[in-house]
């Protein structure tokens, strides 16, 4: 039987660190499980030449760059590699938003199937999206198919209900068993002020999107709960300053970087998580399947974006409005006085996972769909 010839594209790869490059890493290694052979080629990180490697038994290809400019690679070794590793793709899966990736395609002369991987409508660089569209529009005529992660990433697009028609329903996953194996440490409990108080969780990037700002101002209005935030970034000192100004320092603790093992272990360990991101840039938010998995109830925004289809409001958690402390701390309250409720939404939580976030049904769906398509 011929093996399915895939090509995956995507900006860069493990290890470097980032949701989509974990996604590329996963269909990349376990596509093969399934009999595709797969390739796949990114940009180097920072400027230098190309290189060609195997990881975890993946060829990889990871073009020389000149730089980044707007968050995008810019590689004519990207371009010439694509041209050659199409001729010998029976179907090339792209994952979005990567404007060179658009601009291979449509130099390559590639008359093959195309798939994409819709992650994040561009939010933040508008000028960017500005030179970026028509070529945009491109892409998208076309794939001949589009995966999303959710309805919400159709819906809250700005480009994608009008290729209703091409789009499939592709959830990301996680691997249970790698979270369930773990051993269980009291990370955060270790850690509380008043070993009475309920557990509250964060980790993430502590940039504008993640409206962790949000949470601190929430957080001042509730009380008999501690909250715990794991991750760094650009606002971490002022997020540390807002906490000091206003008497939360004995109730919120900065964890910074969390290796993964101990980040299991603080999802373990936790009462309620919660994501209170403020802009669609939060596309999906796979941290809220990690505290799930565990049966933790999550308290999620309602972003024209997936973030609200992964954890359902009234069944594994609650969902309020963006950028509302007031709601935030309301619903914060409301779990965090009710371990009745927490349980119940918890254990749907983890049910959740199990059947519609399992990682390996996850890449059987994507082989079929490539082979299907690869086919006609």
């Amino acid at each position: 039987m011929k093996k399915l010839k895939v090509l995956e594209v995507n900006k860069a790869y493990f290890p470097h660190i980032g949701g989509i490059e974990t996604l590329v890493k996963q269909y990349s290694e376990e596509l093969g499980q399934f009999g595709a052979q797969v390739r796949t080629l990114v940009c180097r990180d920072g400027k230098g030449g190309t290189i060609r490697e195997k990881v975890n038994g993946v060829p990889v290809i990871r073009a020389g760059s000149m730089g980044t400019y707007f968050s995008c690679p810019l590689s004519l070794h990207f371009i010439r590699e694509f041209r050659r590793m199409a001729k010998k793709a029976d179907v090339i899966h792209i994952h979005l938003p990567f404007p060179l990736a658009d601009l291979a395609l449509l130099l390559s002369g590639y008359k093959g199937k195309v798939a994409v991987s819709w992650h994040s409508d561009i939010v933040k660089q508008k000028k960017l999206l500005f030179f970026y569209k028509p070529l945009l529009k491109y892409l998208l005529n076309r794939a001949d198919m589009i995966f999303t992660a959710t309805e919400g990433h159709i819906n809250g697009s700005d480009f994608l209900p009008e290729y209703r028609e091409k789009c499939r329903i592709l959830p990301y996953g996680i691997t249970v068993e790698d979270y369930l194996e773990i051993e269980r440490k009291p990370v955060l409990t270790e850690k509380l002020t008043d070993k009475n108080s309920v557990k509250i969780f964060f980790t993430g990037r502590l940039v504008y999107y993640k409206g962790v700002d949000v949470l601190l101002k929430a957080f001042s209005k509730v009380k008999n709960c501690e909250l715990f935030i794991a991750g760094t970034g650009e606002l971490e000192a002022s997020l540390k300053a807002y906490a000091e100004s206003h008497n939360l320092s004995d109730k919120v603790h900065f964890l910074g970087f969390l290796p993964d093992d101990e980040l299991k272990q603080a999802y373990a360990d936790c009462d309620i998580f919660v994501l209170p991101s403020v802009a669609k840039s939060e596309a999906f938010g796979i941290v809220q399947l990690e505290a799930m998995v565990y049966g933790k109830p999550v308290i999620n925004t309602s972003l024209p974006s997936g973030v609200p289809y992964v954890s359902i409001d009234g069944e594994t958690g609650l969902t309020v409005p963006p950028s509302d402390a007031k709601a935030l701390a309301k619903a914060i309250t409301r779990l965090a006085e009710d371990k009745t409720l927490r349980g119940k939404l918890g254990k749907n939580a983890a049910v959740r996972v199990r059947g519609s976030f399992n990682e390996k049904d996850v890449i059987r769906r994507l082989y079929d769909y490539l082979a299907k398509e690869a086919a006609e």
